[in-house]
Parts: C-alpha cells; sequence; structure tokens
C-alpha cells in the first residue's frame, strides 16, 4: 500500500527486497495493491475505500508506505484528509501495539546532530499504544461557533494493559528494563496508565520499571539515550518521542516500524509523505526496506532472512554509501546516491 508522496519510491524497494531475500528459501509471496490516503481521495473520494480495507483484513501483513499532502496541511477546513484513512485502518485492523526500534548504526553516528560520544550504544525500542488516547477519543468537536475546539484524552485498563504486556514480554528478551512514560502530576488519563503499569509490574519480577513525565523524558531521550531499552507510552506522547528519536538514528529515513495486532501486521516507515522530495529520487528508502526485515521477523518468523536484509543494509553503510539526509561534510560526492540506486545496493548484497 503505497499510499501518498515519496511512499510509492520506497515501498517499490521494499517489495523488491522482500522477493530478493526469500527466492531462494522456499518461500512465496503473493502481492496484492490498494489505495490509501491522499491518492484514495482523488480517486474515490475516500481515504480509506471499502475495497482497500477488505485487502487489507485479507492480508498476512501490509507494507504500507505514507499518508498526507500539503494542501490538507495548509487548509484545516477540509472535511476529508488523508490521516483519517490511517486512522480508520488502524482501528479496523486492531492495530493498537506501535513498535519503533530505535538502533544506531555505528557508520551514522556522525550523521546524527547529537555527539558521537552521548549516542554510541543506543539501542531503544518504543512500544506506542496506537487506537486510543486522544487521537480517537470522543468528543472532538467545534463549539461556540467553531470558537472553541475539543478532543478528549480517554484510556481503558484493558488498553493500557495490552500494550504493556508486550512492552514486558519484550524487555525480557533484551535489557530487562520498562520506561514508562506519561503526566500522571497532571492527567487523570496518566494516573490510570501509570497504575496499571505499577500492577503489572509485580508479574514480571525480573524487569526493572522506572516511571517518567514526558517533559522529563523528552530532555533525558537527547541527554543520555543509552539509559533506555524499552520505553512504554501513549499514543500522543510515543507519536512525540520516536520523531524526536529519529536523531537518535541520524535521519527519520532510517527508523522502520511495525504495527501490531491480534492478526494483520503492518509495516512502514516513519518518516511521512515528504512531498518536498517526491518524484525527485532521493529519498531513502532504508526505513522501508529496515521494515521488511520487521515483518519478515514478526509476521512470518523467518529470522535468518530479516537478519540477512540487515546485513545488508549494514555493509552498505559500511561502504559508504549515503542517500542525502545520511550524508554528512566528509561523505564524497561520488558516494552520496539516490532512491533506486540505494534499493539496488541493498538487493545486491542480498
Amino acid at each position: 500500500m503505497p499510499g501518498d508522496g515519496i511512499g510509492k519510491e520506497v515501498t517499490t524497494w521494499g517489495k523488491k527486497v522482500l522477493e530478493k531475500v526469500t527466492a531462494n528459501s522456499g518461500v512465496h509471496f503473493s502481492f496484492d495493491e490498494a489505495l490509501i490516503g491522499h491518492t484514495a481521495i482523488e480517486a474515490t473520494g475516500n481515504p480509506l475505500p471499502d475495497e482497500t480495507l477488505e485487502k487489507l483484513k485479507a492480508s498476512d501483513a501490509v507494507l504500507f508506505g505514507a499518508v498526507g499532502h500539503p494542501k490538507y496541511d495548509n487548509d484545516p477546513s477540509l472535511k476529508v484528509r488523508p490521516e483519517q484513512g490511517l486512522l480508520k485502518m488502524r482501528k479496523e485492523l486492531g492495530l493498537y501495539a506501535n513498535l519503533r526500534p530505535i538502533k544506531l548504526f555505528d557508520e551514522l553516528i556522525h550523521a546524527s546532530s547529537i555527539k558521537p560520544e552521548i549516542l554510541k550504544g543506543s539501542d531503544i525500542l518504543f512500544f506506542r499504544e496506537l487506537t486510543g488516547d486522544v487521537y480517537f477519543g470522543e468528543p472532538r468537536e467545534r463549539r461556540d461557533n467553531g470558537n472553541v475546539a475539543l478532543d478528549t484524552m480517554i484510556y481503558s485498563k484493558f488498553e493500557v494493559r495490552r500494550i504493556a504486556k508486550r512492552a514486558f514480554e519484550a524487555a525480557r528478551t533484551r535489557r530487562k528494563k520498562v520506561t514508562s512514560v506519561d503526566k500522571a502530576n497532571v492527567l487523570e488519563s496518566s494516573r490510570l496508565w501509570r497504575e496499571v503499569v505499577q500492577e503489572m509490574a509485580k508479574d514480571y519480577p525480573d524487569v526493572e520499571v522506572e516511571h517518567m513525565f514526558i517533559d522529563t523524558a523528552a530532555m533525558k531521550l537527547i541527554k543520555d539515550p543509552r539509559s533506555f531499552d524499552v520505553v512504554l507510552t501513549g499514543n500522543l506522547f510515543g507519536d512525540i518521542l520516536t520523531d524526536e528519536a529519529s536523531q537518535i538514528a541520524g535521519s527519520m529515513g532510517m527508523l522502520a516500524s511495525a504495527s501490531l495486532g491480534d492478526i494483520t501486521g503492518l509495516y512502514e516507515p516513519i518518516h511521512g509523505s515528504a512531498y518536498d522530495i517526491a518524484g525527485k529520487g532521493v529519498a531513502n528508502p532504508l526505513a522501508s526496506i529496515l521494515s521488511v526485515a520487521l515483518m519478515l521477523d514478526i509476521s512470518f518468523n523467518l529470522k535468518a532472512e530479516s537478519e540477512r536484509v540487515i546485513k545488508a543494509v549494514e555493509a552498505t553503510l559500511k561502504e559508504g554509501f549515503r542517500t542525502r539526509d545520511i550524508a554528512d561534510s566528509t561523505t564524497p560526492a561520488d558516494k552520496i546516491i539516490g532512491t533506486d540506486a540505494m534499493g539496488e545496493k541493498i538487493v545486491e548484497k542480498i
């Protein structure tokens, strides 16, 4: 599901990598394609057509590009918007758990604006709750002739419990630490969040748990990223923190994600539609390719194939090749390459 902007450019390479890495493994994938976002609005008037939803529900996994278009950003009065398709898709597929690994490739340590000595060794796994919070809470409306706007931040114990369980289970396979991020000093919904996480921590005595306010977490993420292992947080705070964390990896173009429920998994880069570079052949396909690595691992349990994709990315970076978003002042001009050239390098190395 390419979506909008650079979505088609990067998912093209995600698909080619998926085909290449399984070519000799006895695994065969059947592919379908569907519309979402601005592209779907232009074609059907609906950001998530019924046909798309049917295809998604019939799939084992979904490779997604991005949604969004500048016309909607510049006109808040438009009632039908690309992001509505994204939110509805998450709700309809029950994609309540968003996993975002923030792992720094050593070769990109100078691509970040953060000092190398602070960055080195950073390895964080975010668990962002994806179908609750202020993005879905009711009521959401305008009042007083449009002069007052209202959104509702709401969570149930059930919603917190199911995402927290995934975070605790993941921490057991890593460094056994969960940082739960909230705003419990101000928000009632955050007090419920903290209460549930504290209750669940009793079932995981081998996992260290710390609670951190969102403002402190945002500061510490830049000051001491190595202090985090698994980060557990709500929809709004997770949206903000994971974009901030892109600076740890050097660029949003490096960040993959998985959105999981109990059936279909959806895999996407976090960088958005980036219309300012769409069609120019300069978008970084690595986040989409790394999303395919997540797909192979999580949805299909093809861990060896997943690792081969990651190693191909590492090998390409070691050779010095960069798209412009991850290049720095020391990158030779002949090593700065475009979307297709970068995709081809990865495919060659698998």
